[in-house]
């Protein structure tokens, strides 16, 4: 069985989500999403602990071998980012018992939860997979799912923002299948571990380079790189709130991931670093993102947006990481893209307890939320904070390192800009903290109380987690710095 389990990763949520047709009592069906996510879950750790012991893992379908066959391929990266997806997917799920009952009618709970499962799947397909086409195919079943459950929101501008992002997402896809069939024309193979054998016989033709530029421009487009970016905060803002949470915490870290993969293993860094100036325009988009983005978080008015335009300043941070072009900047990216899935799940998740009161993300309805909900409200406090980079939270530990990957290039004029624009994040914080603790309710609350324990338990145990991996830091920085090693082929 344990030699099964990468495809018993992607096969598992797979099979889930068509059987939630089936059972027609929403209840069940939503005990049903938690089980098959936690199997998933428990699948992640076994392969994350294989790796640990024996190094790369490589299964081959239906026993037949690259090229010929698809080939999956778990290492230190991606064994890593399989147990961050599955474990916040089963966390959100905990909490979508109770949240989606406020949010979506009751004939909606059943399609809600299939295409979550498949959400699931083609997330852990992206990152299991060892296929370039595959790759193409699980980001199409992660997109199609994100667009369902983004256009299942109640407010009708929820049909306009799914809409937006099914274009943009097309666009992106479009883009990335070009590089794919472009890489296949000139080598034959799909196999990205064939793929990084052959493609150094043709680094010079046009083609390549064309390849490697369509399917750059495809993936950023799906991570949201600023300017890129302008699908992700309707669809964050108008989404449901345990659809947000999920998107929010995973779907940007996947694409990450299959930049990284990509540059790293496929192409290859030194092709990357002769071929395009690839590090000064992820330096410069990442600057301008994280400061363009975070000034446009302090004037929203809705908090789902203020914390969609920080996710995009976030990515920002992960983008200049990668341009730093060392093993300690990719350490700092890896370190960072694991840290913002908590911030990001744990703050999602606590307005969504809040939506499910009051109903509403308003920010000027958090008014005097403080002492009816104080723990959800210390959970978005703790989420903020770890947000602009206090010590003890994972926020600051992403920051610190990444900090010292810039002075450690010489870099420091861009260091300084990472601090002064953590400024900005502490003035879109202390927005959302000072309408929640400091200022006069501008609705009633006289019937509104605490979160259920169904959604506490979820929030808290994110929250702890922020607070636990900003002090503990020996799993995540120690596993990224296998994973950063691993791509500069550095034997540790």
């Amino acid at each position: 069985m344990i030699y099964h389990y990468p495809v018993l990763q992607v096969i598992i949520p797979l099979l889930g989500a068509p059987l939630c047709l089936f059972i027609r009592v929403p209840r069940l069906v939503g005990f049903f999403a938690v089980l098959v996510s936690s199997l998933s879950f428990l699948i992640s750790c076994g392969l994350r602990q294989q790796v640990h012991l024996y190094g790369t893992i490589v299964y081959e379908l239906g026993g037949w071998a690259a090229p010929w066959g698809i080939e999956y391929r778990i290492d230190q990266l991606n064994s890593y980012l399989l147990l961050l997806v599955s474990g916040i997917s089963t966390i959100v799920l905990i909490a979508a018992q109770t949240s989606i009952k406020k949010e979506l009618p009751e004939n909606r709970h059943i399609f809600f939860y299939t295409s979550y499962l498949l959400c699931l799947t083609g997330l852990l397909g992206i990152l299991a997979t060892g296929d370039a086409f595959n790759v193409f195919v699980f980001l199409e079943i992660s997109a199609l799912s994100s667009y369902t459950m983004i256009a299942l929101g109640t407010d009708r501008r929820a049909l306009t923002a799914s809409y937006q992002y099914l274009v943009m997402g097309t666009i992106g896809a479009t883009f990335i299948i070009i590089g794919v069939g472009l890489m296949y024309m000139m080598t034959g193979t799909l196999n990205m571990y064939d793929l990084a054998q052959r493609l150094p016989e043709v680094y010079k033709s046009k083609t390549v380079l064309c390849a490697f530029g369509f399917f750059i421009v495809g993936v950023c487009l799906k991570l949201a790189l600023f300017p890129l970016h302008l699908w992700l905060p309707n669809a964050y803002a108008f989404a449901p709130s345990i659809a947000t949470a999920f998107l929010a915490a995973t779907s940007t870290k996947v694409a990450v991931y299959l930049l990284i993969r990509y540059i790293f293993s496929v192409f290859g860094i030194d092709f990357v670093t002769t071929s395009l100036p690839l590090h000064d325009i992820f330096l410069v988009l990442g600057l301008i993102g994280i400061f363009a983005t975070s000034i446009s978080a302090i004037y929203q008015r809705n908090i789902k947006r203020i914390f969609a335009y920080s996710s995009v300043a976030q990515i920002g941070y992960m983008i200049l990481g990668l341009a730093i072009g060392t093993e300690l900047g990719l350490t700092a990216t890896l370190l960072h893209l694991f840290n913002h899935a908590l911030m990001k799940g744990t703050l999602f998740l606590a307005i969504g307890a809040v939506v499910y009161r009051i109903g509403s993300s308003q920010l000027n309805h958090f008014a005097g939320l403080g002492k009816k909900m104080p723990l959800t409200m210390a959970a978005i406090v703790a989420g903020g904070l770890s947000l602009i980079g206090v010590p003890l939270t994972v926020g600051f530990v992403s920051k610190w390192y990444l900090i010292v990957a810039l002075l450690d290039k010489g870099w420091w004029p861009v260091a300084v800009l990472v601090l002064i624009s953590s400024l900005l994040a502490v003035i879109y914080v202390w927005r959302v903290i000072e309408w929640i603790y400091f200022s006069q309710p501008r609705i009633i609350l006289d019937d509104v109380r605490e979160a259920p324990m169904s959604q506490l338990i979820p929030i808290w145990l994110l929250v702890l987690a922020n607070l636990y991996f900003g002090v503990d830091t020996r799993l995540t920085v120690g596993v990224s710095k296998l994973a950063a090693q691993s791509l500069f082929g550095v034997t540790p």
